[in-house]
């Protein structure tokens, strides 16, 4: 992913081997400042969502994969999940996400529509397939400004 660090692409290649043979997806890392300390977080997900034990488990094997193998030494180190309405970045978000609901904003309106609702169908380097209203939608990648999760309570 474009913008991270050297320590964060470092740790984020370390980390993402061990982090998919325990069948998550190391969806981001960020080595940041926050007042006087220093913070390597990795962002995992799952089909289904993360669960704290989930977190635990994947701290445990990566922090010790880390061990002495990055230039900086953070202070703190988290395992957290990216949040449920975190907006996609990367072609495996949508496949994670296949027959759930999203919601999709575009750069220019798309058959009318500038924002729709609709399920992912399928996903590929190519194009997204949605059904909204009941009709699938193919969707160019350049077309798509925004894409997240629909969140219903």
């Amino acid at each position: 992913m474009a913008g991270r660090s050297k320590v964060a692409q470092d740790a984020f290649d370390i980390a993402e081997p061990i982090v998919k043979s325990m069948g998550f997806d190391l969806v981001d890392c960020e080595y940041k400042k926050e007042g006087q300390y220093y913070f390597l977080r990795l962002f995992i997900d799952k089909r289904g969502g993360i669960s704290i034990e989930d977190c635990e488990a994947v701290s445990r094997e990566v922090d010790s994969a880390l061990e002495g193998k990055l230039h900086a030494d953070p202070d703190y180190f988290e395992v957290s999940s990216p949040g449920a309405t975190r907006p996609f970045s990367s072609l495996s978000d949508y496949v994670r996400h296949l027959d759930e609901e999203i919601e999709v904003s575009f750069f220019s309106p798309v058959q009318g529509q500038k924002h729709v609702e609709g399920i992912i169908k399928s996903a590929d380097e190519e194009k997204l397939v949605l059904a909204v209203n009941g009709e699938d939608w193919e969707i160019e990648w350049p077309q798509i400004a925004k894409a997240q999760r629909t969140i219903r309570f």
